[in-house]
Order: structure tokens, then sequence, then C-alpha cells
């Protein structure tokens, strides 16, 4: 029997490097193993703000690849200032009170002139492109992926267009989206980025989503059946890791500005100026961007000493760092708009054997998933002496050698159960 054919529709591909890459890389793997054919459409050319080239090995075989080239303003951008137009891209954005003209500029531009976002100019010649594709190799089944939501666009004028099946899979939310509000938006903008979410939300057959509260924020604005889908865990291939000599608290992925948790580094230089041990011991370790707001808080706590920053690795090393740090940080922005957000590299977390030191705002969705699995402990933004308190007995437990977590539950987020899920909404129609 032939397999049932699937066009997945998505900018963040291999060798694209961080989080927005995992999801359907890992989808695309196990689909074959549900009887069906992947098909993903992708940039020939894009502009990515980080490049793994070890993901490439991961592409599954069976997948078949299909590639066009776009335009891009980051691009142009670039010639004008490559480390802002970098940083913007990855969503690491000033602060709004530390900002250059320059960094005005370009936000201005990012949110008022490209709408919905900066790849909005594939668009056309994608649907050009794929209305012809789909009809020859009969493809009744579409998936795009958002952000960036001009994705959406492609699916909703191939909806439009022909009679297929379209499933909307929002990894982030769109206009509730915690850097929306940083694009400095005009009324109109403003105006444009609601109506473009309103359709696409309205015409999709089904919305795919990671979090409950986005799938409750979706509710207002559409009828069309939501579906919660997390991210979820691979089984990684990873060489067995001997723990940091050191009682590290490490964060790995993007440490945006807005990010900034000063209940953490208040209760580590309180700890520091009252356990004398605790001195020689501590070290704060960070993997990924870090915001240049961060960097400085750091060093105004007078933690520069116990900073060891590495940069960008590879999501291999960043799976071993995982494994061998004493306790992992988790930190989201203390909004409302940021309760729906569900990092990606939690469920990588919960499977490493590591503590989790989680901070974000009240009711947060991966609150409960944290909760639920003996995975770690949370903490909204008002629970400083709980945080500190809590640091305090990991480094206990750390000088006994019996720090450790018991997960329970993790199967459920595998990244193959998670396939399965998915295989079941895409046969339900």
């Amino acid at each position: 029997m032939e397999p049932k054919k699937i066009l997945i529709i998505t900018y963040y591909w291999p060798p694209a490097g961080g989080p927005g890459v995992q999801r359907w890389l890992k989808f695309v793997k196990y689909l074959p193993d549900f009887g069906i054919q992947p098909i993903v459409y992708i940039p020939e050319n894009p502009t990515y703000p980080i490049v793994d080239e070890n993901l490439v090995k991961e592409v599954s075989v069976k997948a078949i690849i299909l590639k066009q080239k776009i335009f891009e303003p980051y691009q142009l951008a670039s010639f004008l200032s490559k480390n802002k137009t970098k940083k913007i891209s990855s969503g690491i954005i000033p602060n709004q009170k530390k900002q250059s003209f320059l960094d005005k500029t370009f936000l201005w531009i990012r949110g008022n002139l490209f709408i919905p976002d900066a790849r909005v100019f594939w668009v056309k010649p994608s649907v050009a492109y794929l209305e012809k594709y789909i009809v020859e190799n009969n493809i009744d089944t579409i998936v795009t992926s958002g952000p960036p939501h001009s994705l959406h666009l492609i699916g909703l004028e191939l909806k439009q267009k022909l009679d297929l099946k379209w499933f909307a899979d929002f990894r982030d939310p769109w206009t509730t989206i915690g850097y929306h509000k940083s694009l400095r938006l005009s009324l109109f903008a403003a105006k444009k980025h609601k109506s473009l979410e309103h359709q696409v939300l309205n015409t999709a057959d089904t919305i795919i989503v990671t979090s409950k509260t986005t799938k409750t924020e979706f509710e207002a604005i559409t009828d069309k059946p939501i579906a919660v889908i997390t991210n979820g865990y691979d089984t990684e291939e990873v060489e067995k890791q001997a723990l940091d000599s050191k009682f590290s608290l490490a964060h790995i992925g993007s440490f945006l500005s807005e990010r900034n948790p000063l209940i953490l580094w208040e209760s580590l230089i309180e700890l520091i100026n009252e356990i004398p041990e605790f001195k020689s011991h501590v070290e704060i370790k960070l993997i990924g961007a870090v915001s240049q707001e961060v960097l400085e808080t750091i060093s105004q706590f007078k933690l520069n000493s116990f900073l060891n920053n590495l940069g960008y690795v590879s999501h291999s090393e960043a799976i071993a760092h995982q494994r061998k740090s004493q306790v992992l940080l988790l930190v989201e922005i203390n909004s409302q708009e940021t309760k729906s957000i569900i990092p990606g590299k939690l469920f990588e977390y919960m499977v490493s054997n590591r503590p989790i030191i989680a901070i974000g705002p009240n009711g947060s969705d991966f609150a409960e998933i944290i909760t639920t699995t003996n995975t770690g402990i949370f903490f909204d933004y008002s629970e400083k002496m709980k945080l500190k308190s809590v640091i305090l007995d990991f480094y206990n437990q750390f000088l006994e050698g019996k720090l450790q977590v018991n997960g329970v539950g993790l199967q459920r987020y595998s990244r193959k159960n998670l396939t399965k899920e998915l295989v079941k909404l895409l046969n339900k129609i």
C-alpha cells in the first residue's frame, strides 16, 4: 500500500540550529514508521541566525526535500549591521531604554514594512510552485509551521486554491508572543497582524499548538478544532557524562533581555556572601546566545568571577552539558503573554536526570509539566526566599553526592509518542 503523502512547509531546517528546527525534524524522522511519506518544503538560501551542521545527518533519508530560493530583507540589512540583524532575527531584542537609533529603526522596519515577518516575500513564489507540485503528486494534506507566520499565508492561499486539508502548526503564538510588543507597530500594522491571524485560524482545517494556554487564547478567535501537541525529547546517543566537579547551574538556550531573573542573581550573591564554601563551588554556566543586559546584570551583582559563558554549541554538545551540569535553569519572561510558552529544551532537561530550577510567570503551562513529572521546582518571580532555600538545599545534596532527580511519566513526551498523536490527528479528518 502506498504511504499517505504529507507536505510540510517549514522555514527552520538543518543546518539551522536552535529550538525552532527540532519539532518538525523529529516528526519527519518518525512519520514513515506510521505509514506517512513526509515531503518537506524549505528555503534554498535561508538566513539562519544559528547554524548547526551536525543536525544535517539527523534528516530522515525517507524524507523528500523540496527547495525554493527566497528573498529576505535580513540579507540586505546585514550589510548595515550583521550583528544587530542576527540578534533581531533570533529574537534577542535590546532593552527598550538601551536601544540605539539603529536598533529602533530595524525594529520599526521589521514590524511595519514586513507583515507578518521578513519571510513574506516567499509566499507568492511558494504558492505558485507548490500548487503545481500538489496537483501533479496527488497530495491532499499540508502542514504549515510557524513562526515565521508568513508560512501560514502560504497555507492560506493554497487552501483557497485547492481541495486539501490544512493543518496550521503554531510552535509559538502570533500576536501575543513576548517580542511582538517590541516591534514598534503602528496602529495599521497591529490591525494587519490581527487580521491575518484571524484569517489563518478560521481557514485552516485544524490548528495545532504546543500549550493549553495558547489553545484557550485561540479558542476566543476561532471555532476550528485545536489540538495540543507539545514538543518533546528524542533518544540521543550521548556518551555517559561525568558530573561537573563544580556546583554548576546551567542555562542552555537563548537568554533574552526580558528573561533576566533578578531573584536568581540576588539569591546567588547572598549565598556567596553568607556561606564561605559556597563561593569556591558555585559556577554559573551559560550556553547559547546571551543578551548584553543579562551579562551586565551578572556583572552588577559581582558574579562575573563565577560565570562560565560558553556561547553557542552544537545540539549534541548541549545535550552533553544538560547531563553533566549539577542543576539546570529554565527561565521565562515574567508576563501574562508568556504563560503559554513551553520552552522546547524543557523536555530534554526532563530526561537528563538533573534537577530543574524553573522561573516564570505565575500560572505558566510548563510549571504543571515540571511538577507532575517530578523533574524540578517552579518559582514565580515573587518567590525569592523559596528559590534561595531550594538552591541551598540542592547545594547541600551536591556536597553529599546525592543531588539527583527521579522523573515520572516521561514517556508520553517522547518524540515517537508525540508523532503517533500527530498521525492520529492527520488521519482523523
